[in-house]
């Protein structure tokens, strides 16, 4: 049979989407029945080079269309449409700890997607693919702008949606390793948020003056947010990860300027002295650091910290007092922080105080701490350098890839449906610019 005939085709539709966006990666023109591995290959910004492949059979037609057909070997088995993202390593002999995030949001994740003859699993460097497409993932939509905060002493990046709006806003806070982290932000004005990502761990004022921020930081960032004149002021949110969930609890309950309309934390707690302020905060945590524990492999597991939950009210954000729909997102397998014992402890807190119809949980078995946008390879450990630790630690995140990336993709799902229907009324994003 002359092979000539089988000139492999490769597609992927859309070649350029948004980060939560799904493709369908589909060969044609194969050999029917052909063995062919289909793989993933990504450089990050800090030049380390991650890579996922499937094993997969040509049908009859010559024909793999990944959203339909099972791989049955490689980084992911079965039907996984979005397995060449989300099951992303680190290619063989790179550095251990790794974790693939995006700083520079204003240019695209590039993805080369490539077809290679047999099931293979190493030395793609050596080897001609048959086929190859280059792919952009974005997290800023098309018309989404970013906007640099100096105002008040803020480091902060507002993102607005495309439009003249005005939009809904959300303040949003990362975790205990600090920096400016945008990517989250970036993604959720795509959906219509006006989003502001705040640095308050290493601000630049921080930097400067050595003095950890104080509560009106948060006060200064809501308050830049609201009068912003493409923000709807009385349509604000704030969404926080790990260390982010305790600020974003702190302020939704006890501050007199931050009136919340939703609150969503990610794998956070409300245990901590409630007058503290977040250099005390992080001394609290830090006083029961002789609770860390070390896994087989040497991984630093903090989230026996706050445990038992404690029940001096002085030691807890006391929750009954919250006056917002509250998300909680859980992940049962978090090695990083106490948020299954925490999330059981709010919604007996908010039964007993009679709002607990403002808790809505999502809680998920085998999930980690890290729950990220739909998509973000799971990192179940990688190297961080927090605020009080000047050297890098290994830290355990937790949870199991294939499991942890359906609760990425389904939280996400499920709390931008939150957001929406909390900061919009149910209504699209875009009818909110006729109000």
């Amino acid at each position: 049979m002359d092979r000539k005939q089988y000139c492999v085709k490769l597609s992927v539709q859309p070649s350029r989407g948004l980060m939560d966006e799904k493709f369908i990666v589909l060969v044609q023109n194969a050999l029917p029945g052909s063995q062919l591995t289909i793989r993933a290959l990504h450089q990050c910004e800090d030049g380390h080079s991650w890579e996922a492949f499937g094993h997969y059979t040509a049908d009859t037609t010559g024909t793999i269309n990944v959203s339909e057909d099972p791989s049955i070997g490689g980084t992911y088995s079965g039907v996984e449409q979005m397995g060449l993202l989300w099951s992303f390593r680190p290619i063989p002999g790179s550095k251990s700890g790794l974790r693939m995030r995006k700083k520079n949001i204003q240019t695209p994740m590039e993805v080369t997607i490539s077809v290679y003859q047999g099931h293979q699993t190493e030395g793609f460097a050596d080897l001609v693919p048959l086929s190859g497409v280059a792919v952009e993932r974005w997290y800023m939509a098309p018309g989404v702008r970013r906007i640099p905060v100096t105002e008040g002493g803020l480091t902060a990046a507002l993102f607005l949606p495309s439009g003249p709006g005005p939009f809904p806003g959300l303040l949003d806070l990362w975790g205990g390793g600090g920096q400016l982290v945008e990517y989250r932000a970036a993604l959720l004005a795509s959906h219509g948020f006006a989003s502001m990502a705040i640095d308050y761990l290493t601000a630049k004022i921080t930097m400067e003056t050595g003095k950890m921020v104080d509560n009106q930081y948060f006060e200064t960032a809501y308050r830049v947010l609201q009068q912003h004149p493409q923000v709807c002021g009385s349509k604000i949110a704030m969404i926080g990860l790990s260390f982010g969930t305790s600020i974003t609890l702190k302020m939704a309950v006890y501050s007199e300027v931050i009136k919340l309309s939703a609150a969503v934390c990610i794998s956070g707690s409300h245990v901590q002295p409630v007058d503290g302020s977040v250099e005390e905060i992080l001394r609290f945590f830090q006083k029961n650091g002789e609770k860390t524990r070390f896994s087989e492999k040497n991984e630093v597991i903090w989230r026996d910290l706050l445990l038992p939950i404690p029940t001096d009210p002085s030691l807890k954000v006391n929750v009954g007092r919250l006056q917002c729909p509250l998300l909680l997102v859980v992940g049962e397998d978090d090695q990083n922080w106490p948020s299954q014992e925490s999330a059981l402890d709010i919604k007996e807190m908010m039964a007993r105080a009679g709002n607990s119809h403002l808790l809505t949980v999502l809680s998920y078995p085998n999930a980690g701490h890290l729950i990220e946008p739909p998509y973000t390879p799971h990192a179940r450990s990688s190297t961080l350098k927090t605020v009080e630790i000047e050297e890098k630690v290994m830290c355990l995140w937790g949870g199991q890839t294939v499991e942890h990336s359906r609760a990425q993709e389904d939280a996400w799902k499920k709390m931008v449906v939150f957001l929406k229907e909390n900061l919009y009324g149910g209504r699209n994003p875009t009818s909110f610019s006729h109000l």
